[in-house]
């Protein structure tokens, strides 16, 4: 999709500001909404993580590199074909990964909403994705994504609304921009990426600036479960002067991202891209039980008993490299928090391999199915941190129930919706008043509903 900023950087995107003097300014995204190329290079000040100005320029492509100076036509924008987008046949995609020295998980979730964006003057309507990633298992950033494909195949991003958490609550929504307010449509994918191609995902500075070039094209990549063909690399400059190495595959979008330092997040599985024929192995249900019984009351016993069966499972079936090593992870961790008899810790471990194991569901079924699972799974965590009096987390979790439940409550009969809002409604209200004996309450009258 584009570049995360981590929470305590995202407040210095917004001082990034267009240079002046030293560098030769034009108007901010070159002809992107004219249609005409500006006649010099824009100058972006380089901004850095800490939120210092300089008076460097970021080092941009020649506008002649640059193929998204048009002006987009949209005469059937939600049909998204363009297949290096995720919105164009994803339903959701999986990505695990470290980033500040934590464990990090996204989900990104294409909805059924649609929204209508104004660009150069035309209503167009737009797909809508929702972006939700999580560090050490509690959400830390919420993104409502909006992309339309224009006539000639390329794919363009039309805006998006952030909220950054910390500590179960939103800290700012750094990074929130909406085409034809903060700045122009900005091109995500051409339709057809050559080599040397330049384009801007993020036009916006002052609030967002990313800059792409195509290095290589035809590409077959490493995927989760084997090869793939027709992808790309890209390297992007990024506001504040680093740069992300990325492959874009077909099936999956963004599929790796390579961050400067240790930091890297990938695709551990898509849907449908990596649905699998057939019955779930009758290891990952023998799995799913141990780790709920775990998650319910994590035990040197019951924390062995998941460890085994996590064994028996991955010896029974494929699973992709990034995952198996997070699940390693989080169970060494969560054997260690319990033999500390660290509660906090015990928790968020606890949690994190329950969303591993979920996410192992999603090749073998509906994602209707693991949605509703991830529900019930968020529902015993907040009687969990209710019960230790933990509010941050239980904010937190309510969030992350809200937000599951966008992506399913469509297709709820609606008597069952009326009494999942109910409860969750009464759980956000416990929850803005860190009223835990309330939110346990709350909680049990969603468990019911659910």
């Amino acid at each position: 999709m584009r570049t995360r900023y981590p929470a305590a950087a995202v407040s210095t995107v917004l001082a990034a500001t267009l240079a002046t003097g030293g560098c030769t300014a034009s108007a901010v995204g070159g002809g992107a909404a004219s249609g005409t190329p500006s006649a010099s290079t824009d100058c972006v000040r380089v901004v850095e993580e800490n939120g210092r100005k300089t008076d460097e320029c970021l080092p941009l492509a020649p506008e002649r590199e640059r193929v998204d100076l048009g002006t987009p036509v949209f005469s059937n924008p939600t049909e998204v074909t363009n297949p290096l987008h995720a919105s164009s046949r994803v339903q959701q995609v999986i990505y695990d990964g470290h980033v500040d020295g934590k464990p990090f998980r996204t989900e990104l979730t294409l909805l059924p909403d649609i929204k209508t964006v104004t660009v150069n003057g035309e209503q167009v309507r737009a797909r809508t994705l929702q972006y939700v990633s999580f560090s050490d298992g509690r959400v830390k950033e919420v993104a409502t994504d909006w992309f339309a494909q224009a006539d000639d195949g390329s794919v363009w991003y039309l805006g998006e609304d952030v909220f950054n958490y910390e500590n179960g609550v939103v800290e700012n929504t750094g990074g929130t921009w909406r085409a034809g307010k903060s700045g122009p449509a900005a091109m995500i994918m051409p339709r057809d990426p050559k080599a040397g191609d330049v384009y801007r995902p993020e036009n916006s500075p002052g609030t967002v600036f990313e800059e792409v070039t195509v290095k290589a094209v035809g590409q077959t990549v490493p995927g989760p479960y084997g090869p793939v063909k027709g992808a790309i690399r890209t390297t992007e400059i990024n506001q504040d002067g680093t740069r992300e190495n990325k492959v874009i595959a077909p099936g999956y979008g963004e599929l790796t991202i390579d961050e400067p330092g240790p930091d890297l997040e990938a695709i551990t599985l898509a849907v449908p891209t990596d649905v699998a024929p057939g019955p779930a192995p009758s290891e990952l249900a023998a799995l799913s039980a141990a780790v709920r019984a775990a998650h319910a009351d994590a035990t040197d016993a019951t924390v062995a008993k998941a460890r085994a069966a996590w064994d028996a499972y991955r010896a029974a079936d494929r699973v992709p490299q990034l995952l198996a090593q997070q699940m390693d992870r989080d169970l060494d961790s969560l054997a260690a928090a319990v033999k500390a008899r660290d509660a906090a810790l015990v928790r968020g471990a606890a949690l994190r391999v329950a969303q591993n194991d979920l996410d192992l569901h999603l090749r073998h079924e509906p994602l209707a199915t693991v949605e509703a699972a991830r529900l019930a799974l968020w529902a015993r965590q907040t009687a969990l941190d209710s019960a230790a009096r933990d509010t941050g987390a239980v904010a937190g979790d309510a969030t992350s129930l809200e937000l599951t439940w966008d992506r399913v409550k469509h297709d709820t009969d609606p008597a069952r919706a009326a009494r999942i809002d109910a409860a969750l409604k009464a759980l956000r209200e416990a929850a803005d008043r860190k009223d835990v004996q309330a939110a346990h309450q709350a909680t049990d009258r969603l468990a019911s509903a659910l």
